[in-house]
């Protein structure tokens, strides 16, 4: 596992719950974050990133997660799409892919519409869910594409999907981030109306457009994101077994339960220990296959762990919580607000729906 220092650690989750008070990530987590260059540790070297490989991008998005969920989960997201830097010809929005603050938020849902004109598109739509909306310096979105009023459609008999980019001062965002979870994200919508474009502001996810010989730019989208948001749950539920630790010792210590009662519990506790442990390391066996070998059937094992180890998280993150009492359910505990942001974590379609 990559360990993050402890003065790391202390700034992460010694303004977590102030962060969620706020509905954002708080000026000391974000400077971190910054110096340590994380919103950008897949922009590719040219522009100054890390391009980290993607092992040691997953292990470090993992340790983030475990100090806070809401500042892991903002990393990975903001940094995933940082990642798309890599598609874009060197010359294009250098100057923004340079930018030590850089932040690129987004949504892949394709809920916008672009309609060619010449030279480009002029788009319109409202995305939902931009993880890290407030401190975004940037933002991607997906949309259909219309010649006219007719619909651009694949040889296939599919809708087109052009993925975008735009700057900040292009979008409104739209502040509408409700969840019980994951607060301090800021996962806000935004919305842009007849914005025109350029054609170099939309580009290609693919190994094949990638305009960056680093592997990183070669590695498949779907099994990329998967097993970031994976990692995501596991940090999270590695943070929520160690808070189960404390508060069942607390109670057993208290003597509270009797004996029986505090075996179960601690039985429960290792067993959700010992299958996570399990889970864990299958994964990370698959995705270091897949990171050495770049084969297609290495890829599909790390979408088969990656939905196994969220599985695990989530139905063991409710086996053990109402162990914990009555206390766990104060939503200014600590137990408390790891166990809303791992299962609002959970909700994203990527973790739950079979992709296979």
């Amino acid at each position: 596992m990559t360990a993050l220092s402890t003065p790391a650690i202390d700034i992460l989750r010694g303004y977590a719950a102030v962060a969620e008070k706020a509905g954002r990530l708080q000026p000391e987590q974000l400077a971190l974050i910054y110096e340590q260059g994380w919103f950008r540790m897949m922009v590719p070297r040219r522009y100054g990133g890390l391009a980290l490989p993607l092992p040691e991008v997953v292990r470090l998005e993992e340790a983030i997660s475990r100090a806070d969920g809401s500042a892991g989960w903002t990393v990975t997201l903001c940094s995933g799409a940082g990642w798309f830097s890599g598609f874009f010809p060197p010359s294009a929005l250098a100057g923004l892919f340079s930018d030590a603050r850089l932040c690129i938020a987004g949504s892949g849902t394709p809920s916008g519409r672009a309609q060619l004109i010449p030279g480009g598109y002029r788009v319109s739509g409202k995305w939902s869910y931009a993880s890290g909306a407030h401190h975004a310096t940037a933002f991607t979105a997906n949309c259909t594409v219309w010649s006219d009023d007719i619909q651009v459609m694949t040889d296939a008999g599919n809708p087109v999907v052009q993925p975008f980019l735009f700057l900040r001062e292009e979008v409104r965002i739209v502040e509408d981030w409700k969840a019980m979870g994951m607060v301090a994200t800021g996962s806000h919508g935004f919305e842009v109306h007849g914005l025109e474009l350029p054609a170099e502001r939309g580009f290609i996810i693919d190994a094949s457009a990638a305009a960056d010989d680093d592997p990183l730019y070669r590695y498949p989208f779907l099994p990329l994101a998967e097993a970031t948001l994976a990692v995501n749950s596991c940090g999270m539920m590695l943070h929520f077994l160690d808070c189960c630790t404390s508060v069942f010792g607390e109670r057993i210590g208290r003597r509270q339960i009797p004996v029986r009662m505090s075996a179960e519990m601690m039985n429960a506790l290792d067993s959700a220990r010992e299958e996570i442990a399990l889970r864990r390391d299958e994964f990370y066996s698959a995705l270091d296959e897949s990171w050495a070998t770049m084969q297609p059937g290495s890829y599909h094992r790390v979408s088969r762990t990656s939905h196994a180890l969220a599985l695990a998280v989530r139905q063991w993150s409710d086996r053990l919580f109402p162990y914990a009492g009555l206390g766990a359910a104060r939503v200014d505990s600590e137990i408390n607000r790891v166990w809303r942001d791992l299962h609002t974590a959970g909700q994203h379609p990527l973790l739950v729906f079979d992709s296979r």
